[in-house]
């Protein structure tokens, strides 16, 4: 096993078939040296360590992380203290509790864990979620105005409400408490008057845990609230370990950086997700017929959070909240098998609309600038966002999809963008420059509202604002790899050993490995835009490999085409009738004659 690097580039690749530069990843060798003395690791695997920034002090608790070693004090959450107060507070008094949750993944997951405590205490709070379509995102007046009216004493809002300024001053007005438990980025000075706030993300917290999803900061508020339950002599409260699921598959769906505590909550969660005890995630899981083994971040990401999505995306916003909350496996079948027909509605929607914007971008020849603005009429608000993450995907740059509704004037639009250009930033230019009805984000994602008149001029403008960015970022857009190696050496026992980095997301990228000179044999097109290949080369070995929606690529056809090339991709275990095999996921792939 080889790094293959070379000063062209890795395997002298300076252009794959995606445009990108190939790259060794980069790691200190003293470093991969002492991790590999220090914790007897195989030398591929020590410079994969290295090359994730991983110290000597971190490297064990990285390899094995435990919430022991690496749980926060929740009191060093800003107004933690006081949220678990008041949330007691609650409980010793009957108030009527309501948790107002977002309708993604994170949202739901949150609020199914402060549910669920209350639930183990003895009290049963509401669920809120709003609707996509009709109330948009997050905290509004009437939404308050109306949870007040029904008898609420007391809102938390989770995943949501830090910016919610309007929202939180009616509340104030209409002497309704609200607890803010949230993780998305705020602005120094723009912390609203509110009966708490928890946001590792508040300019004056100093956790320095701000990569948690809500749904990490949810599962802190339960150690503080345990704590707070036995102050008041009410018992030592639930073993909160049993939830840890809920954790990770909020951490996981909201792409958050799996480092540090939040790496700990994660692989645990997993852990606990294996074992199937929530009923919700098993009936989803079986809806999605995925199994019961091992609980993996495929599973988590793939499998069964766009399906919990999918409520929030087109059907009614509250379904997976509720189904992660539900402790009924009736109740849970059927909200397992709504979500599992919304998603595949979900799913033929976005093709539509993803195959409508291709065409509109590639007709009007505009996939040259520095941001792609897309939009048309009808697209539906649930399916952009994710339309916008596959065209960044293709594209290599930032994207926004717009969905125009003629009726009301008014066009809803939803970005992603590529590592290095803050799209966020942009997006609240152009909301302070007047072009946008309302906007926001962070770096990597955005959404906005705007007239429909005012596309082109938004377009013009964000292409001005992101120009040097995204210009430095296509520069930087390299495809890193971790190893060089051969059909037979690409076995089981590579892939375990390169298992120990698990969990893998932002902050820690799955590892990526490269094969210089494949035959590909026997190519074939399968449903759904993908290609299957077999690999062969001089060691010997037979490597099955396969291409995600492909087809109608560069990548995909070269593969169709047969012949010679470098290949690059993930490994992952081939299951299949126990074979205990694996295969390559092809991301990307060079003509070695061109390098």
């Amino acid at each position: 096993m080889a790094d293959g690097s070379t000063n062209l580039g890795f395997l002298g690749v300076s252009a794959s078939l995606s445009g990108r530069p190939w790259r060794a990843r980069a790691a200190d060798p003293e470093l991969a040296r002492r991790h590999q003395l220090a914790l007897g690791l195989s030398e591929p695997l020590a410079r994969a360590l290295a090359a994730r920034d991983i110290s000597e002090a971190e490297a064990a608790d990285f390899l094995a992380p435990t919430l022991k070693a690496l749980f926060p004090d929740p009191s060093s959450f800003a107004d933690m203290d006081r949220a678990a107060t008041l949330l007691v507070d609650a409980l010793e008094a009957g108030r009527r509790v309501v948790v107002f949750a977002d309708y993604d993944v994170d949202g739901a997951s949150s609020a199914a864990l402060i549910v669920r405590w209350f639930r183990a205490m003895g009290r049963e709070p509401a669920i809120y979620v709003p609707d996509r379509i009709i109330e948009g995102y997050g905290p509004s007046p009437a939404a308050f105005r109306r949870l007040k009216a029904e008898g609420a004493e007391l809102v938390v809002t989770v995943d949501c409400g830090a910016a919610a300024t309007d929202a939180l001053a009616c509340a104030a007005e209409i002497e309704l408490p609200v607890v803010v438990i949230d993780h998305h980025l705020m602005r120094p000075g723009e912390i609203p008057a509110v009966a708490a706030l928890v946001n590792p993300n508040r300019p004056d917290c100093g956790s320095g845990q701000g990569h948690l999803a809500a749904a990490g900061v949810a599962f802190v508020l339960l150690a503080a609230l345990n704590r707070e339950a036995r102050r008041r002599g009410l018992g030592e409260g639930p073993d909160i370990r049993a939830w840890l699921d809920l954790a990770a598959i909020g951490a996981i769906c909201d792409v958050t950086r799996l480092t540090g505590f939040n790496r700990a909550l994660t692989a645990q969660g997993l852990k606990i997700m294996s074992g199937w005890a929530n009923p919700g995630l098993k009936a989803l899981m079986a809806v999605a017929k995925g199994g019961e083994g091992a609980a993996s971040v495929f599973h988590a990401g793939y499998l069964l959070g766009p399906r919990i999505n999918a409520g929030g995306r087109i059907g009614r916003s509250d379904l997976g909240a509720r189904l992660l909350a539900t402790d009924d496996p009736v109740e849970a079948a059927a909200l397992a098998a709504e979500l599992d027909g919304l998603n595949t509605e979900r799913k033929a929607v976005e093709a539509e609309v993803q195959a409508a914007a291709i065409r509109r971008l590639e007709q009007s020849n505009a996939t040259e600038g520095p941001c792609l603005v897309v939009s048309d009429d009808g697209w539906h608000p649930g399916v952009i966002g994710i339309v916008a993450g596959r065209l960044r995907e293709r594209f290599r740059k930032p994207v926004i999809v717009i969905g125009i509704d003629r009726a009301a004037d008014v066009g809803k639009g939803s970005g992603r963008s590529q590592p290095g250009v803050n799209l966020g930033r942009a997006v609240q230019a152009a909301y302070e420059a007047g072009l946008l009805l309302a906007g926001g984000g962070h770096a990597m994602a955005a959404g906005l509202s705007v007239r429909p008149g005012a596309i082109p001029e938004l377009t013009t403008f964000l292409c001005e604002q992101l120009e040097t960015e995204s210009a430095a970022a296509t520069l930087a857009d390299g495809y890193d790899i971790d190893a060089l190696v051969t059909t037979r050496g690409a076995d089981r026992a590579l892939w375990a050993d390169f298992q120990r980095l698990a969990p893998f997301g932002p902050g820690n990228p799955e590892p990526t490995f490269a094969l210089a000179d494949a035959r590909i044999e026997r190519p074939m097109a399968l449903r759904g835009g993908h290609v299957r290949v077999t690999l062969t080369d001089p060691s010997g070995g037979r490597l099955k490999a396969v291409a995600w929606r492909s087809e109608d690529t560069e990548l995909g056809r070269r593969l169709m085409a047969g012949g010679a090339l470098h290949v690059a991709g993930k490994l992952k275990p081939d299951d299949w009738q126990g074979r205990e095999s694996v295969e390559l996921e092809i991301e990307d792939a060079a003509d070695p004659r061109r390098v």
